[in-house]
């Protein structure tokens, strides 16, 4: 296993992430609209409290990435490919027409699912 280069998966991802939340905290609205989805009182709702989420999120994987022993970046990593790969397919399962940034925030997901898996079978 590569443990430094899931270290710096791990902290692009939470940059990634983190940005993510701040943009649906600030204007969910509008990375609504660039999914092509209705911005209705209950979608904008959901979609900051997925933001506040995703600040927890965001910080566990800096801190994980700077803190936990090699075992424990494992462990995360695993976790992550999966999550990042799962957030890929659901993007493009999506109800309604796919947008530019729908394939976009896809291949986002897919791009960090295939890096953890390329740096956990890496010596």
């Amino acid at each position: 296993m590569n443990y430094s280069s899931l270290r710096t998966t791990l902290k692009a991802g939470s940059i990634v992430f983190g940005a993510s939340a701040l943009f649906l905290l600030v204007i969910p609205g509008a990375f609504l609209g660039l999914l092509g989805l209705e911005a209705d009182d209950g979608m904008v709702w959901s979609m900051r409290m997925i933001g506040i989420t995703l600040i927890a999120l965001a910080g566990n994987m800096w801190n994980n990435s700077r803190n936990s022993s090699d075992a424990g970046v494992r462990n995360v990593a695993l976790v992550m490919c999966a999550s990042a790969s799962a957030l890929g397919v659901m993007t493009l399962l999506m109800p309604g027409q796919l947008t530019w940034f729908a394939y976009l925030y896809a291949a986002i997901g897919f791009g960090f699912g295939l890096s953890y898996l390329i740096n956990l079978v890496r010596k």
